[in-house]
């Protein structure tokens, strides 16, 4: 037993050092503990080209079907990928911030909003709801397995994040208004124009999700790159402008703001997940140019077409009467607009002669260059550890 008697004046005896055999030599790259040996003393890279891992390099790395080890995230090769992370990171919010009040009293209100104003709030909620959660089923269960990238893999897993963080702020917006929460979070199955939308995305997450799709093969690789244009530049670059304007417009008027102010940040990360679609998309092409075929670009086009036909269905569902200075047939001018845009974005001619935007303060929000007042509401240019970023 210990004793204050004992005697630590004796020099303890030096560490005994094992003979050099391979478990040994395992411990030692692994960290066990047979052995006090510096590591740097063995040829730990030799050893690890012995058993067949070799270090990673720059140029073994690819977007799809690298041979790379995906567990190590260094070195960079896709710096925009790592960038676009630390930029999601830094613009992190949690709806819970932002004050719903005076949308609650303007909801309860029997006179506050007309009915074709709250028919769009329902409607926007009704469709938002379950679409960030069938863009976080498509990243977590499909994407994120076939991309072989670990810093575009990091972006992934923080996207997957913000589409939860989005699907809180809508059931939060709900659950303040004192929506009945089953016929907002059922709208997809009940309301044709909501369906239409999600029907014409499950075949594209169905691809992905199915455990025997693989990539490697010329069919396999373009299925995969048709699915990540859909999302990114129909889901998440088209069919969410429609709502954005709509309740963005309503803030405009001082109606609704907290969940216009919540759809301010919402709309900022969507931006920046469409970007990095984009930015893996060209990656893609890139590396793999038998990929972007004449046949594949028409299909592409075909389907960006369909797009804008179902998203000015939506439109007009929710907006049968002009309401907010907004009516259905400037929406149409505005998704030929975006439509355009995105085909460029990937390379590949504008779909439609002189589409406009009729919407210019829709640049204003995602610009975000507003000052509020602090005390007022949540600025939104505040970050936790950069400056706003919609790259």
């Amino acid at each position: 037993m210990l004793s204050f008697d004992d005697d630590f004046t004796a020099a303890p005896a030096a560490p005994k050092t094992l003979p050099p055999t391979p478990d040994t030599i395992r411990a030692q790259v692994t960290g066990g503990i047979l052995s006090r040996e510096p590591v740097h003393d063995l040829d730990a890279e030799q050893q690890a080209l012995d058993n067949g891992f070799r270090r990673v390099r720059v140029e073994d790395k690819r977007v799809i079907n690298g041979q790379a080890d995906v567990n190590q995230l260094v070195p960079f090769k896709y710096r925009w990928a790592w960038d676009k992370y630390l930029a999601g990171c830094a613009n992190h919010w949690m709806p819970q911030e932002i004050n719903m009040q005076r949308d609650i009293e303007l909801w309860k209100n029997p006179r506050g909003l007309t009915d074709d104003e709250r028919l769009i709030v329902k409607r926007n909620l009704g469709f938002f709801v379950t679409a960030d959660s069938l863009a976080a089923n498509n990243i977590v269960l499909g994407t994120y397995r076939h991309i072989s990238a670990p810093e575009c893999r990091q972006y992934l897993l923080r996207q997957a994040f913000e589409e939860a963080i989005h699907t809180h702020a809508y059931q939060y917006i709900v659950e303040s208004l004192g929506l009945d929460e089953a016929e907002i979070f059922n709208a997809y199955h009940e309301v044709k124009a909501i369906r239409d939308k999600d029907e014409f995305l499950l075949p594209f997450i169905e691809t992905l999700t199915d455990p025997n799709f693989k990539t490697g093969t010329m069919e396999a690789d373009q299925e995969l790159l048709k699915s990540l244009i859909v999302f990114s530049c129909i889901m998440e670059g088209l069919f969410f402008y429609v709502g954005f304007v709509q309740i963005l417009a309503m803030g405009r008027q001082n109606k609704m703001t907290g969940a216009s102010e919540q759809y301010q940040y919402i709309l900022r990360d969507e931006s920046m997940h469409c970007n990095f679609g984009i930015d893996l998309v060209n990656t893609i092409k890139m590396e793999n140019p038998q990929l972007w075929t004449s046949e594949f670009r028409d299909e592409i086009r075909t389907l960006m077409k369909k797009g804008v036909d179902l998203e000015y269905a939506y439109a007009e569902d929710t907006m049968p009467r002009g309401v907010l200075g907004l009516n259905a047939t400037m929406f149409k001018e505005y998704l030929r607009f975006i439509a355009n845009r995105r085909c460029q974005q990937i390379g590949i001619d504008p779909l439609f002669d002189k589409a406009d935007n009729p919407f210019p303060w829709m640049a204003e929000m995602i610009d975000l260059k507003k000052e509020k007042n602090f005390f007022e509401t949540r600025v939104t240019e505040y970050q936790t550890g950069g400056a706003l970023s919609w790259d």
